[in-house]
Formats: structure tokens, sequence, C-alpha cells
């Protein structure tokens, strides 16, 4: 069964940094694209960042600028680096990826920054 395992979320002053880091486990086939999702209270989820295989990112407009993603595919991980953090960024943060096979979420990560 496919696991993808998120971590670095917490807590941190706006102004702060975070990284947040996923890993798949079990995936089986080479995965396409890796990209970071969000969902704040009372909003519809969105979309962070993106990146494929070919290493071609995209951003949402609210984090040009501050986030930068990056994967590493002998690992099967992917990692959002944010920077310069917003109280408007506090929202529980999703990893996905997807294979030709199948899409997978993590079971997401919490992240808060207070002002």
């Amino acid at each position: 069964q496919v696991q993808l395992v998120e971590s670095g979320g917490g807590l941190v002053q706006a102004g702060g940094s975070l990284r947040l880091s996923c890993v798949a486990s079990r995936i089986g086939f080479a995965i396409n694209t890796m990209a970071w999702y969000r969902q704040a209270p009372g909003k519809e989820r969105e979309l962070v960042a993106r990146i494929t295989n070919g290493a071609g990112t995209n951003y949402g407009d609210s984090v040009k600028g501050r986030f930068t993603i990056s994967r590493d595919n002998a690992k099967n991980t992917v990692n959002l680096q944010m920077d310069n953090l917003k109280p408007e960024d506090t929202a529980v943060y999703y990893c996905y990826m997807n294979t030709w096979a199948s899409s997978y979420w993590g079971q997401g990560t919490q992240v808060t920054v207070s002002s």
C-alpha cells in the first residue's frame, strides 16, 4: 500500500521559515508530478507548488518568491521551503504525487503562522 508521509509542519512567527518534506513508500512506479496543496479553515484546497519529473515548477500566486519546491527522485521525496511566512499561510498542507497508474495524497501537516 502506497503511503505519503509528511513532516516539518509547526508553529512559526510571521517572517519565519519552515521546510516541509514528504516521502513516498511502496509507490512502485516512476513519479510524474509532485506537489503541495493547502487548505485553510472554511476555504477550498488550493495548489501551493508543483514540480514535474522534468523539474518544471509552478507556484500559486500568493507564494511566488517566498516558497521553493524541490524533489529527490532517488528518495521519492518532495520538499517545500517556505520563507517569509505570513499569517495567511496558516493551513493544513498536503503532499500529492501521481504516477501513470494513480494519484496519492498525504495525511496533511499543520502549519500555523502567528502575527
